[in-house]
């Protein structure tokens, strides 16, 4: 992958040398194996490589064809390059050493601006077509490679990292008000609806599944549709979904696999997504006489489980099982001793150059990248999106449904079965069922949900900044929510997909850890492939014979262990021992709150009788049982954000 970046000024003037050494020369943050320059007359173009597949590594970004008058410089690797080919008719004898770049420019030459939604990857590039006297850039369906920019009356410039442009003299930091008052009225992680804005008022960024056009001095940005085209699929039986599942998710976990000689690693959980993909890169791994390395989080020693039974702190006993039915695993069991949320703030403010929410995880999510880098790996996989494509099936949902259309004898054959498989009574199933299919009860139940999280933002500036109506709108407080999505489990399925802000933060924060540490993060769960074929399945193959998730329940048959493939009682929670992490920094914890309690510029921005609640109640002492509290949520939000202040205005 790549640091791309680039300056096109519109007046037709020359674009000042100096101005492309500088920011190139921001990017020498990041680790790069080639750092390029390509400049012609009133454009740009530079590329700050780090070579992960085989064919990168004889990649020369920026590239210019003089006989095609086009120049590219990217930020990509396609999966789908081998469908391309054939489509674009490349010749066999070229495929193997053709580089992404190559394919990026033979697709742009057939379908022009169409082009992005064939594409499958990860990847954001631009390209300079002399002829038609355009740039043309795209950003992957969900976000996985970021492109930010800035524009003036002047010039356009952009860069895969928000930083390196603050360093062109014509580029100045300014707070963008609108986007940081959305942030705090969130209850949840996501950031503001409008993805297309940051933190900074004057840097834009090019949402997931956008284009952008840049001609006759206008710039363009709009939509392009990669999940257009599913088609339901009608099989002749359950076998043959779950023949046809293995084969798509198959070449998704593969795909990449094959195209890098460096290490490949895998997040590994004790659950169903993270544990399919291990078992199907493995298997692949060991053809190719090679093995998998996986990276587990474990509490810190001491850590006392305070979780239910059916919740797992400590998921070894699960990984375990996985990787010994698996095979061919170099499994690392990583427990982070010294570091916690609050230790790591600096560390994540600078890699994601903007406040974020999602501390609760961000000890291990870099730790295991660092563990990661120490061995080589090229690849790292995860799971992350399974719950919305591969191992989605809401059982609940589907029986809501079955009620809502009185179809009582399958409605009554399936809790029988689910009441057997999840240890719950089926009278209780029936009273949750009976509840979620009355609009009245759900919306009232959703009011009080809603309101156990404190609005963290003042109420004065959310007025002068013009968002106080939101406040008020669950849609809106509640994105990312079940406030936020409709009733009907397909119905809310299909808006998850529509709405480019839903992963927005994690593509982002994939993409900023790769670039430090030198290294892809890839989901196969997230391949257009594996999401089209889930779209197209019938509900009926997600929750069958009293099985949630049963689509890859069925389908990871001898290749999961049935006690884990099978499991429906037992599930792992994350950061469990987060307070028991931050109990030695407690003192220093509460001093700096303390200054942000009495920060003028906070005290405009914060609601501070939530604050004092929340910093009276930790100056009791929060027990590490306490780690989902809201309150502190609310204390490290408020934490994060005056760190980042701090250190940029």
């Amino acid at each position: 992958m790549s640091a791309i970046a680039g300056i096109y000024r519109f007046n037709g003037e020359a674009v000042q040398s100096e101005h492309g050494g500088l920011i190139m020369e921001a990017l020498r943050q990041y680790p790069a194996n080639q750092s390029r320059l390509w400049n012609m007359n009133h454009i740009m173009l530079g590329c700050h490589a780090q070579w992960i597949t085989e064919q990168s590594v004889h990649e020369h970004l920026p590239s210019y064809d003089l006989n095609r008058g086009l120049a590219i410089t990217a930020d990509a690797i396609i999966d789908n390059r081998d469908e391309l080919m054939d489509q674009l008719q490349v010749p066999h004898h070229s495929r193997q050493h053709m580089t992404d770049s190559e394919v990026l420019l033979l697709a742009y030459e057939k379908w022009s601006e169409r082009m992005p939604e064939r594409l499958v990857g990860d990847f954001a590039f631009i390209i300079w077509d002399e002829r038609k006297q355009l740039l043309f850039g795209a950003r992957d369906f969900s976000g996985t490679r970021t492109l930010y920019y800035h524009h003036n009356e002047q010039q356009i410039c952009f860069c895969t990292a928000i930083n390196p442009l603050f360093s062109l003299p014509f580029v100045h930091k300014e707070i963008n008000e609108t986007w940081l008052a959305e942030f705090l009225a969130i209850h949840g992680v996501f950031e503001p609806p409008d993805v297309s804005t940051t933190i900074y008022k004057n840097i834009l960024q090019l949402p997931p599944s956008h284009k952008i056009i840049i001609k006759n001095d206008n710039v363009s940005v709009s939509r392009y549709h990669s999940l257009s085209d599913v088609i339901p699929l009608q099989l002749a039986s359950s076998e043959e979904y779950e023949e046809a599942f293995r084969e798509v998710f198959n070449k998704a976990v593969t795909a990449r696999l094959r195209r890098t000689k460096r290490n490949v690693g895998a997040h590994l959980s004790g659950g169903l997504d993270s544990g399919s993909v291990v078992s199907f890169a493995a298997r692949a791994l060991e053809h190719e006489n090679r093995s998998l390395h996986t990276f587990s989080y474990v509490p810190e020693t001491g850590f006392v489980d305070w979780t239910p039974k059916h919740r797992l702190a400590d998921e070894r006993p699960l990984i375990k099982q996985t990787v010994q039915f698996v095979g061919n695993i170099n499994d690392h069991y990583l427990d982070f001793s010294g570091r916690s949320a609050f230790t790591e703030i600096d560390d994540w403010l600078d890699i994601l150059e903007s406040p974020y929410k999602f501390f609760d995880n961000s000890f291990w999510l870099r730790g295991i990248y660092e563990h990661a880098e120490q061995r080589d790996i090229g690849i790292l996989l995860n799971g992350a999106r399974g719950n919305y494509s591969i191992s989605w099936g809401p059982a609940i949902e589907y029986y809501t449904k079955l009620l809502k259309n009185l179809k009582w004898l399958q409605l009554t054959q399936e809790i029988k079965r689910y009441s057997r498989n999840v240890g719950v009574g089926r009278r209780r199933l029936y009273s949750i069922v009976g509840r979620k299919a009355i609009p009245v009860l759900k919306q009232r139940s959703s009011s009080i949900a809603s309101g156990d999280f404190p609005q963290l933002i003042n109420s004065d500036y959310a007025k002068r900044v013009g968002i106080y109506e939101k406040l008020h709108d669950l849609t809106f407080t509640g994105i990312g929510s079940t406030d936020d999505l409709p009733d009907d489990p397909l119905e809310a399925r299909k808006v998850h997909f529509e709405k480019v802000n839903m992963w927005s933060a994690t593509g982002t924060s994939n993409c900023k850890l790769s670039l430090r540490y030198s290294l892809l993060s890839h989901d196969p769960s997230n391949d257009l492939r594996v999401i089209r074929f889930c779209l197209s399945t019938p509900m009926e193959q997600f929750v069958q014979k009293g099985m949630d998730r049963a689509l890859i329940r069925r389908s990871t048959k001898g290749w999961l262990p049935d006690s884990i493939r099978l499991n429906h009682r037992t599930r792992g929670i994350q950061a469990a021992d987060s307070i028991h992490r931050m109990l030695g920094d407690w003192p220093v914890f509460l001093a700096e709150l303390d200054r942000v309690s009495h920060d003028s510029r906070m005290q405009q921005i914060i609601n501070m009788p939530v604050l004092h609640d929340a910093l009276a109640e930790a100056r009791q002492g929060i027990s590490p049982n306490q780690a989902y509290n809201p309150s502190i949520k609310l204390l490290m939000r408020s934490l994060i954000l005056y760190r980042f202040l701090q250190k940029n205005f």
